[in-house]
């Protein structure tokens, strides 16, 4: 039995949709604008915007690519006519008078051309390969810049597959239109007009029994222009679905394994592989009857030009010279027709890249830097919520008109059931968020008349996902400062307790994390991010469940620590572990994006509410 036959239906169901489902944010828009005739005007106005964008700096070199082209075309399409003369002209003259002249003249003439057919041809390969790859390079950079300015909330819908796929195939498309595309155009165009010309030239009557050739020529070529976008339309989803589904499956391996996922994640993989590969046979085939189209019809009308020559020879009408450079051209004149029509392929899958791209730079920055921020100064740490109202979706009212103000220094715990709104409010005051209404500010400005820079330079968020760079522990925890020293990147790792464990390690400080911190236990690795918020020194430091993953010893550890990193600063903990709320001057309890319960931790212990209950049932579970 096949794997298809094995699937069982839901994971085949799961599978088929998985095309619906990975369709990244600016496809789905693109689709979505298609309905309306201006809306894909605007889309084609916007990719040909990121084309100017791209080769604007390139514009002289440009021109000077282009005639390197043309001189290089123009040589390569003089040996026939050579050859004609030398038949015609050189080799008449050798036997009637014994004299090599002529031909001679010929033999320099065709090295010459050959050397500039050379020169002009390396050099175009070398600089366009220049110029596209910086073209490439200065894309990539604006692409890039582009992900990290948009906001959380795009990157939670815009998965790291399609971020992937965008730097990737879509970026080599637009590389093979710049590099080869451009080059296959110009070539074929220039070489079927001065072919065309020559032909009509050299025997008008020949010429025009060839071109009877040409609608048949056209018939084909408008054929496969149309059935070969529709099926690389198709091999490009495919490909992306492919990349995509990769991606995201590698990057949850552990849960894959964790819940023995592995057979039916290879039995998704291979639909999707399957339609990639069923689409680019249909591509293939669709070149196969193309290329075999135009080369029948070449050979066809070569035959027939011979038969044709070879009668008009006979008879006095034509000379041999002719006939032969006749015969050399036509084979080159069906080759860029054939060239012209593959062409439309790389324009499709350029154009598709463009489309897809310049959505992405298109895409609004929901959390944008003022365009004339105010100065904070020296920032004293006091956060105010005013009427705050936050939904991350238009039919769900996460905090509906939130009025809380944490005082300077103040350490203030908010706990809560999950989907209170406590990380919502982390988030905010991070300002990964805008509030739909109302303000959050720092020391009475509004955190969106505030710079990037200086937001990140007072205001710190830690979460329990702890994230460490692939580098040093020592280059990890220097993050909160760059440029910092030795020496305050080992005090930052000595008032968490992180420097116990490091200096343990055989290279120290120097010690390679490897990837995503891998070669550290989770609560080392969360060690190693509370050394860098200690490093950044902030006024407002957030701890969002940051103590989740450390165990009982490291926890303490990290508690006695915090009393000095909280020290003078304004902080908002965020914890389920009530061990780390008792450090806290203040609790809020939560619920619906309310405040219910606003009190010290041994005031709110010693009513009735919430937080006592809540703290009663940790009491109970530590005897």
């Amino acid at each position: 039995m096949s794997l298809d036959q094995k699937t069982a239906p839901a994971e085949r169901a799961e599978a088929e949709d998985w095309k619906g489902r990975s369709d990244d944010a600016d496809a789905e828009r693109t689709l979505a604008e298609s309905d309306d005739q201006a809306s894909l005007v605007r889309i084609r106005r916007r990719s040909f915007h990121l084309l100017g964008w791209m080769l604007n700096p390139h514009k002289r070199a440009m021109v000077t690519l282009g005639a390197m082209l043309v001189v290089g075309t123009l040589a390569s399409l003089a040996g026939p006519f050579l050859a004609m003369l030398a038949i015609d002209h050189a080799i008449p003259q050798i036997t009637e008078r014994g004299s090599y002249t002529y031909l001679i003249w010929i033999a320099v003439a065709f090295a010459l051309i050959s050397v500039v057919y050379y020169a002009s041809t390396r050099l175009f390969i070398v600089y366009s390969a220049k110029i596209s790859q910086e073209m490439l390079a200065r894309l990539r950079k604006r692409v890039f810049r582009k992900f990290q300015q948009l906001s959380v909330s795009f990157h939670e819908r815009f998965t790291s597959g399609r971020v992937v796929s965008r730097q990737t195939s879509d970026m080599e498309s637009i590389n093979e239109l710049a590099s080869q595309g451009a080059e296959e155009l110009i070539v074929s165009s220039l070489s079927i007009v001065v072919i065309g010309a020559v032909l009509a030239v050299m025997d008008p009557v020949l010429a025009l029994a060839a071109f009877v050739a040409i609608p048949c020529m056209i018939v084909l070529a408008r054929w496969f222009s149309r059935v070969s976008a529709i099926a690389y339309r198709r091999s490009r989803e495919t490909v992306a679905d492919l990349i995509v589904y990769f991606v995201e499956s590698m990057g949850g391996i552990k849960a894959v394994q964790s819940y023995r996922r592995e057979d039916r994640d290879r039995e998704i993989f291979h639909r999707l592989n399957q339609a990639n590969r069923y689409a680019q046979a249909k591509g293939f085939k669709h070149n196969a009857k193309f290329g075999g189209g135009t080369k029948l019809i070449g050979n066809a009308v070569i035959v027939g030009v011979l038969l044709f020559g070879g009668w008009r020879v006979m008879n006095g009408d034509t000379e041999i010279g002719v006939l032969a450079a006749f015969v050399l051209y036509l084979k080159r004149f069906f080759d860029p027709i054939q060239e012209l029509a593959m062409f439309y392929n790389t324009l499709q899958s350029g154009s598709a890249a463009l489309e897809k791209l310049s959505g992405v730079l298109d895409e609004p920055v929901e959390v944008a830097d003022p365009e004339r921020p105010e100065p904070l100064g020296t920032a004293r740490g006091e956060v105010v919520f005013t009427d705050v109202e936050f939904r991350y979706r238009d039919d769900e009212v996460v905090l509906p008109g939130l009025n809380l103000t944490v005082p300077a220094g103040q350490t203030v715990a908010m706990v809560g059931a999950t989907g209170a709104g406590k990380t919502t409010i982390a988030k905010l005051v991070s300002r990964f968020y805008d509030p739909n209404k109302g303000r959050v500010e720092l020391d009475g400005r509004d955190l969106r008349d505030l710079s990037d820079e200086d937001l990140r330079a007072n205001v710190v968020l830690i979460t329990q996902e702890n994230f460490l760079f692939d580098g040093t522990i020592a280059e990890n925890i220097e993050l909160g400062r760059p440029g910092a020293d030795r020496e305050e990147i080992e005090r930052a790792a000595k008032v968490v307790g992180a420097d116990e464990f490091v200096r343990d390690l055989p290279e120290g400080f120097d010690t390679h994390v490897k990837k995503r911190g891998g070669r550290l236990s989770a609560g080392q690795r969360q060690l190693v991010v509370f050394a860098r918020a200690v490093l950044a020194d902030p006024r407002v430091l957030i701890l969002d469940e940051a103590t989740s993953s450390l165990d009982i010893p490291s926890e303490r550890l990290v508690q006695r620590a915090l009393k000095t990193i909280l020290a003078d600063r304004t902080a908002v903990i965020i914890a389920h572990r009530l061990s780390t709320v008792e450090i806290a001057d203040r609790v809020l309890v939560l619920d619906s994006g309310r405040i219910t319960e606003d009190g010290s931790p041994s005031e709110l212990t010693a009513g009735e509410g919430g937080y006592a209950r809540l703290h009663r049932q940790w009491e109970d579970s530590l005897v």
